[in-house]
């Protein structure tokens, strides 16, 4: 909702226009009148310690009802052809970072032949990806 009074319009931009520029005059305190209180006594850091050690038992201690995960499966190995393409995606960028860090001189078809392994093993990646999920009603959720 837009108000299209000019008057409106005029009295807020004068308002503006009036305020800007003036700056807050803050005093400063006389030293004499901020007392920050007495030091504290170098006596009394033990006495704040000694509450908080004797809130822990060693029943809050005890793991015996923790939950312990079963241990995970092992990683399957993929198939020979996608280990492969994996590998093109990840070993031949390394290959040339590592070769172009170190200033090591590579031959041109090495280099022309990792950046096939690597846009042939995207390539394939995305190929096999499958297009709807093995069971159409798994959200991959696991409890």
């Amino acid at each position: 909702m837009q108000r299209d009074d000019p008057d409106y319009d005029a009295a807020a931009w004068q308002a503006i226009v009036d305020n800007y520029g003036e700056r807050v005059e803050i005093e400063t305190p006389d030293e004499a009148e901020h007392d920050p209180g007495p030091a504290p006594d170098p006596d009394d850091a033990d006495r704040y310690e000694s509450p908080y050690d004797d809130a822990y038992d060693e029943i809050d201690l005890v793991d015996d009802d923790r939950f312990v995960p079963d241990r995970p499966p092992p990683v399957p190995m993929p198939p020979a052809d996608r280990l492969l393409a994996w590998l093109g995606v990840f070993c031949s960028p390394a290959v040339l970072l590592v070769f172009l860090v170190f200033g090591i001189a590579m031959p041109s078809w090495l280099g022309w032949l990792l950046v096939a392994w690597f846009v042939g093993g995207f390539c394939y990646l995305v190929i096999r990806t499958p297009g709807s999920p093995r069971d159409p009603w798994d959200d991959g959720a696991r409890v």
